[in-house]
């Protein structure tokens, strides 16, 4: 099998550290790991298999030789570098959002959409989604190949840790505080995230939705390939550490039985079905941190509207919201033989 140079930009991340993580997992052909960080990252190293790696500073020379390249940095820093490394012919797969809304780069998520990745060749870069995006298209297109979705309804419920490794801090500095009675400090969200919920995700636009919403307006509609779909979202910041939750209200446009659901999503790659009410069974963050899966409960057919259904999908939004999906679609490039 044909081994692969990989490099990871903004490896001493978040996102960055579930990378290696899962390449190591999953055994992906890599015949050298190649760790770049911003100067902040001077001096540090990283751990892959069993190797300790130094992290190289990134600059525009960083990519020669380089096969592939998984970006998990912030989006200025994908606009700058991405297209220098696709330039010197490696495959850019870019976890930011830079490039998700431009025609010509695909926007995958494996289980969706496998069949758009071949268009990666005009520019060679590859968008990953948003991880919330993610973590709700998976379980839907199982429903939407069966009975065609007309219009989604989602309220996100994300945890800090999609606001980063600070925002985390935050929420544990924040609920330490509050037992020793000490007043709480603020830094990374505009308000105390401990013991609250903070309806804000991204700035607001025009149209007052945030852009974290509209990017699941965006973005569900690119990946699933139907600019008419109706999206709707609303995305709150939750005082929880990993694994973001959606619910999700769907109208399709023929009746989808909670018993076809639960058959439908139990047999899609990807989802877990997690429902049995009467033993009080459904997906919750703790126990979803650290998974792969989407996971799938509170199944049940809308009484308000004949066509619809409701679903509670919850997912760790650093593996499959972003180090995962970035890796099946390298994995889904290989078996296309397309590198």
């Amino acid at each position: 099998m044909k081994k692969y140079k990989v490099a990871v930009v903004g490896v001493t991340g978040a996102v960055g550290q579930e990378m290696l993580k899962i390449l190591e997992e999953r055994n992906f052909p890599v015949s050298q790991v190649k760790p770049l960080a911003s100067l902040r990252s001077l001096g540090k190293s990283v751990s892959f298999r069993g190797e300790t790696i130094p992290v190289e500073i990134l600059s525009s020379e960083s990519f020669r030789g380089i096969d592939l390249v998984l970006f998990s940095a912030g989006a200025s820093i994908s606009k700058e570098f991405a297209p220098r490394a696709s330039e010197q012919g490696c495959v850019v797969i870019d976890n930011s959002s830079a490039f998700r809304q431009e025609p010509d780069i695909p926007l995958i998520v494996p289980e969706v959409n496998p069949d758009a990745v071949v268009d990666f060749e005009k520019r060679n870069i590859i968008a990953n989604p948003n991880c919330t995006t993610i973590i709700s298209i998976v379980p839907l297109k199982p429903l939407h190949d069966y009975r065609r979705i007309k219009r989604i309804v989602a309220a996100s419920y994300q945890a800090t840790s999609g606001a980063g490794a600070k925002a985390m801090q935050e929420l544990e500095d924040q609920v330490k505080e509050y037992a020793f009675g000490r007043e709480m400090t603020v830094g990374v969200f505009p308000y105390q995230i401990a013991f609250n919920v903070i309806p804000q995700i991204d700035v607001f636009l025009d149209n007052y939705y945030t852009k974290e919403e509209m990017k699941m307006v965006w973005e569900s509609r690119k990946i699933m390939g139907d600019p008419s779909l109706q999206v709707t979202a609303t995305c709150v910041r939750i005082p929880v550490f990993r694994a973001h939750s959606v619910a999700i209200n769907i109208e399709t446009e023929k009746k989808i039985t909670r018993e076809k659901a639960i058959e439908l999503l139990s047999s899609f790659p990807g989802v877990t079905v997690q429902d049995d009410p009467a033993n009080r069974i459904y997906p919750m963050p703790w126990y979803v941190t650290g998974k792969d899966n989407c996971y799938v409960g509170r199944i049940r057919e809308d009484i308000s509207c004949s066509n619809g259904l409701n679903l509670w999908v919850v997912g760790d939004q650093i593996r499959k919201g972003a180090a995962l999906n970035a890796i099946q679609i390298a994995e889904l490039l290989i078996k296309k033989k397309l590198i």
